[in-house]
């Protein structure tokens, strides 16, 4: 009970004070101000210790050991928005089982012109532009190695996006040098397939790309987890065609999914910004399709990552039930505030004691099987 009101003083005083003032703002601004603000958070024991008053849940039967790695609870932070590495030591105190960090790419990159983020309130959407803006693996593999991890840190990792690397064996080495150089501070490397707003598109989703891609991946010496992410914009045909090439490789997990480009005009209820793919509501159904789809071919062969939509304990449970064996977020946190994550935890527990299941392992792909 005393989480409960703790989440709903929480949920109050951001969505009725706090959010319809950060709202008058820019929104990238918005996001670099609270970032400093974990930065300074995390310094601390103090400020953790507080921080985790605030936010955090724990329940045993929310706990899974997954490829080796032991994760507190499901629900991750997504890529996209520690894209530097300066967060991991404040994001568990939020209540975080894990975090994605980057996108990392191999040199860096300044990102987009501005403005490259904006809000899409009436649709409970952002539209990013970032272009996989970050500081290059020269800085964030040491950042990174500098970090205690306070819990598993996933590293996504993208081709840089400059000219160069609109020939394909280009960005091909560049993946693999971003690979090479964070592997071994990550507990898992995520292989980012999927960011819609770089100048070469997605390649990499093409079926010749992705499999010379792996292969190269294949080559590098590692025992780390190697999940891929991909686009919901996929057809079931796509997909069909990607699960058969990275059964020929060394994969483990599937992040499902990144941002949509293709939406029905009639559900975008705000003015469409000129550039930028779109995460949030608009993303769940598509990326809840193309899991029920891969988990009813091919079961628990591989681990998967749900991303796209998360709102609230019923959205989570519905991708756990579709076959997703981890969660990842981060519009939802924006739109609903941090008590989010704590939200979801307990509603998670509340729903699987109503259905009799024991741990939250037992959960996964239980709507897909037979």
């Amino acid at each position: 009970m005393w989480y409960k009101t703790r989440n709903a003083i929480i949920r109050f005083f951001y969505t009725k004070l706090l959010k319809p003032v950060l709202f008058l703002f820019d929104p990238e601004d918005v996001h670099d101000l609270m970032s400093s603000v974990g930065v300074l958070l995390g310094k601390f024991g103090l400020t953790r210790w507080k921080t985790r008053l605030l936010f955090d849940y724990k329940n045993s039967v929310l706990s899974q050991k997954i490829l080796g790695i032991n994760f507190e609870n499901p629900i991750g932070l997504s890529a996209g928005f520690d894209k530097d590495i300066n967060l991991t030591d404040i994001i568990p105190s939020v209540g975080f089982g894990f975090e994605e960090v980057g996108s990392v790419t191999a040199r860096p990159y300044a990102g987009n012109p501005r403005p490259r983020l904006w809000r899409l309130p009436n649709t409970k959407s952002l539209a990013v532009w970032y272009g996989l803006k970050n500081q290059g693996v020269e800085v964030l593999s040491k950042r990174l190695a500098g970090k205690i991890h306070r819990f598993p840190i996933g590293v996504n990792v993208a081709f840089t996006n400059c000219k160069e690397n609109l020939d394909v064996s280009l960005a091909t080495r560049d993946y693999v040098t971003a690979f090479m150089a964070m592997e071994k501070y990550a507990n898992y490397l995520t292989v980012n397939l999927s960011c819609p707003n770089t100048s070469g598109g997605m390649p990499f989703l093409l079926p010749e790309n992705y499999d010379n891609l792996m292969t190269e991946i294949d080559k590098i010496e590692t025992n780390k987890p190697i999940f891929v992410k991909i686009s919901p914009d996929m057809s079931h045909v796509d997909v069909d065609k990607f699960l058969e090439i990275t059964g020929k490789h060394r994969v483990n997990g599937i992040v499902c999914s990144n941002l949509t480009k293709n939406t029905n005009p009639d559900d975008v209820k705000d003015d469409m910004p000129p550039h930028g793919g779109l995460s949030g509501k608009l993303v769940f159904p598509k990326a809840l399709s193309l899991l029920s789809h891969m988990y009813k071919k091919v079961g628990n062969k591989y681990v998967f990552v749900f991303v796209g939509g998360v709102f609230s304990a019923d959205d989570a449970y519905k991708a756990v039930r579709h076959g997703a064996s981890l969660i990842e977020l981060i519009t939802g946190m924006i739109f609903e505030g941090p008590q989010l994550i704590s939200e979801i935890n307990q509603g998670l527990v509340e729903r699987m004691k109503r259905d009799g299941f024991k741990n939250i392992s037992e959960v996964v792909g239980v709507d897909n099987i037979g």
